[in-house]
């Protein structure tokens, strides 16, 4: 029986050590700039806050940057990008202004871009709390951008509240050439810019001699090997289009090709994963995709049917992309190649957009350059991107707040 008791108890600690061994660690959680606030109480405390947030500007429990200003600091103006306060306006909406609460919220967005000389005289401080997408053509940071420099003329301090960039700090593709400097992208920064908005805001302020007097709370414990998925936080969606991290992760890569006759599926129940035409062959696509072996990717056949906007109601046939290690994906390069191989399989049917304010092509603003509308060969143009990123990579060093 003893013997019988102690076999018993033996095994019993054996497969408790064992189960140690899967256990998983738990993950280093990233702490935001917005959850540091009471840290940095000298920069709030008896200023007139105004906020430049949407509903992303949330803490890990998903209370609001506004609420936590509000209880404990004045907080006497909002200023809203594109999308609005909610994130609910469809890209290119007009916007006006609205109240919160007792707090006016001012539209940055539509025919008022920058904040007005009176918006800035109901502030003293004006904070940033805006969740990126890593992406140069998405305007958050272009309406940070404005404001910071409208701040700087009215001599307003700007506090940028940190935030991950959810497709980690790799720089890929193209860096924006002057020419196609757009409200989509204002400055020479890499289409997959790798920098926390913190990092960029320090960047174009000293860079772009905005002179702003800026100051940047940092996060603790993020790093720039980490996607969003490795921080512990929770995604809200960024926009109407961006409702996943994933999603951000592949408009990386298709928004690109949406600024052509083709749909990246913006009106399914999948934006951004979806690239197609009614014109195109499915079978034959796929086929030619997956024998690239891409690194990290594999091409489905797909078909679909748009519920508005380009080719509503038709049926649409591409392929689907699958990620199975992002860490593989080169983003930009991707799109390239989504474009130029249906360019290649149906010149006579692809389109490409002109912009007619600009003077040249929408996907040349998207990507920053005029590589793809002048035929470029995919390969002499990686080649380019690569040196332009490796070049970028130590323009940016001085300006990088994390590892």
């Amino acid at each position: 029986m003893k013997k019988f008791f102690l076999t018993s108890v033996i095994f019993m600690l054996y497969i408790f050590s064992m189960s140690l061994f899967f256990i998983p660690h738990k993950e280093n959680k990233v702490i935001l700039g917005i959850e540091q606030a009471d840290d940095y109480v000298e920069l709030l405390s008896g200023k007139r806050l105004g906020l430049l947030t949407n509903q992303t500007g949330v803490d890990r429990n998903l209370r609001s940057s506004v609420d936590i200003l509000n209880e404990k600091y004045q907080l006497t103006a909002i200023f809203v990008p594109e999308h609005g306060f909610y994130g609910a306006v469809a890209a290119g909406e007009r916007l006006g202004d609205n109240i919160f609460e007792d707090s006016p919220i001012f539209s940055l967005y539509g025919d008022m871009r920058r904040p007005t000389s009176e918006m800035l005289d109901q502030i003293d401080v004006l904070c940033v709390d805006l969740q990126d997408i890593g992406t140069r053509h998405y305007t958050y940071v272009s309406t940070m951008a404005y404001a910071m420099e409208a701040c700087a003329a009215a001599g307003k301090q700007v506090i940028i509240f940190d935030r991950p960039n959810p497709l980690g700090g790799k720089m890929e593709g193209p860096v924006l050439k002057p020419e196609f400097k757009s409200f989509i992208g204002l400055y020479e920064v890499p289409l997959r810019h790798g920098l926390t908005i913190g990092e960029y805001a320090k960047f174009i302020n000293e860079k772009y001699e905005i002179n702003s007097n800026l100051y940047v709370i940092p996060m603790k414990g993020w790093h720039r090997n980490m996607f969003w998925q490795d921080t512990g936080l929770l995604w809200v969606t960024t926009s109407p289009l961006i409702p996943t991290a994933e999603t951000a992760f592949l408009y990386a890569a298709t928004g690109v090709c949406g600024d052509t006759g083709l749909s990246v599926g913006e009106a399914t129940s999948k934006p951004f994963y979806y690239v197609g035409a009614p014109y195109v062959d499915e079978i034959l696509l796929t086929s030619i995709l997956n024998k690239l072996h891409l690194e990290g990717l594999l091409f489905r056949q797909a078909a679909f049917t748009p519920r508005w906007g380009k080719y509503e109601g038709d049926l649409v046939k591409g392929v689907e992309i699958y990620l199975l290690d992002k860490r593989d994906v080169n983003l930009p390069q991707l799109g390239y190649l989504l474009l130029s191989t249906i360019k290649t399989l149906y010149p006579e049917d692809f389109l490409l957009a002109w912009r007619e304010y600009g003077g040249v092509y929408k996907v040349g603003i998207a990507l920053g350059e005029d590589s793809f509308s002048k035929g470029e060969e995919p390969a002499e143009v990686f080649a380019r991107w690569d040196k332009e990123c490796a070049d970028f990579a130590e323009i940016v060093k001085p300006y990088l707040l994390y590892r």
